[in-house]
């Protein structure tokens, strides 16, 4: 398939700019790969479609508020610093904004005793950068920095962000962008499924910018992928191929997760405890081997997210779908609704 398979015309009103009210009453999409039917309800009612000695798997990793506003010596002038992985001790990646500002050798002043400077450029634009400061790095972080937002978000974040665009179980930190998919899960909710004898095991993916940079070759297999850190345990792999081995259903929370699965994947069919970096890229016609459903929210036109769906469920049936909820003004996006692919 080709780039220009995954366009579509979504209008601009219905990317969610806030969150819901309440994270499980979103409205949810239920669609039926083998009759190819469609259902709708709100997302508690995921565990109708939830069967003892399935297998729910969800991406444990935490956001963490990952733009800096700093000042450039000399010239005062007001930079963004987006910072994306770090690289060794103090040496990070990030994206600068305004870019054509920032040039090697500059320094970037956050606070008093937060400083950092511009040590080499980036293949993609970005810059590499040397922090000096007293204290433990993400503390100051945690303090000085604001939620990392999608840039279709055409808002500044505010104090709700960090909570709201954070899943219940996030525990590791270390991604600039949230696994959406899975910030309609309340802890109540995951009580219920676990009591209704569903097993929920969780990996590990940090996601980058990765998830929001465009496609630009219209042949598919050309596109690179940015490569994210990824870990699954022993004790996952042991409860998810006891799963299979039962006939029993794998239900991957995100396409993040559906990556870490298919990273892993053996020539049986199973999965094997990992960690590492994965440029995993999913689009059609890859058979994708270890899930069995999915719950992901609705992507944007030409990302590798809507082509990782369409590989799961197929494009065309994905592309009804859309332009049902387009029809219905759905909410899209990171802050909107969701869908579940039985």
């Amino acid at each position: 398939m080709k780039l220009s398979d995954f366009k579509y015309n979504l209008p601009e009103e219905l990317i969610a700019q806030y969150p819901s009210e309440k994270r499980d009453q979103s409205r949810l999409m239920i669609l039926d790969r083998k009759t190819e039917t469609i259902e709708t309800g709100v997302f508690s009612d995921v565990i109708e479609y939830l069967n003892p000695g399935d297998c729910l798997v969800l991406n444990e990793t935490k956001v963490f508020p990952a733009r800096l506003k700093a000042t450039k010596d000399k010239t005062d002038a007001q930079v963004e610093i987006f910072l994306l992985r770090e690289l060794e001790y103090s040496i990070w990646e990030v994206l600068v904004k305004p870019a054509r500002k920032v040039r090697v050798g500059n320094r970037l002043t956050i606070a008093k005793d937060f400083v950092c400077d511009v040590i080499d450029n980036t293949v993609s634009g970005g810059r590499v950068v040397r922090f000096a400061y007293e204290g433990e790095f993400f503390d100051i972080v945690e303090k000085l920095g604001r939620s990392p937002l999608p840039p279709y978000i055409k808002r500044e974040s505010e104090d709700f962000d960090k909570d709201r665009y954070q899943t219940v179980y996030a525990k590791v930190r270390g991604a600039v962008a949230a696994p959406t998919a899975g910030l309609h899960f309340t802890t109540k909710l995951l009580d219920k499924i676990k009591k209704k004898d569903v097993k929920i095991v969780t990996v590990l993916l940090h996601l980058g910018l990765g998830s929001f940079r465009p496609v630009i070759v219209e042949d598919l297999s050309r596109h690179k992928m940015d490569s994210e850190y990824f870990e699954i345990s022993e004790d996952a792999t042991r409860v998810i191929n006891q799963t299979i081995r039962d006939g029993k259903s794998i239900i991957a929370v995100g396409t993040s997760t559906v990556r870490v699965l298919e990273s892993v994947v053996t020539s049986e069919r199973m999965v094997k405890p990992m960690k590492g970096w994965t440029d995993k890229f999913i689009y059609p016609p890859y058979d994708v081997k270890i899930v069995d459903h999915m719950i992901t929210n609705f992507h944007l036109p030409c990302s590798t997210l809507l082509m990782l769906v369409s590989a799961f469920a197929g494009r065309d049936f994905i592309f009804r779908a859309n332009q049902k909820a387009i029809d219905e003004k759905w909410r899209f996006y990171s802050y909107g609704d969701v869908m579940l692919l039985l």
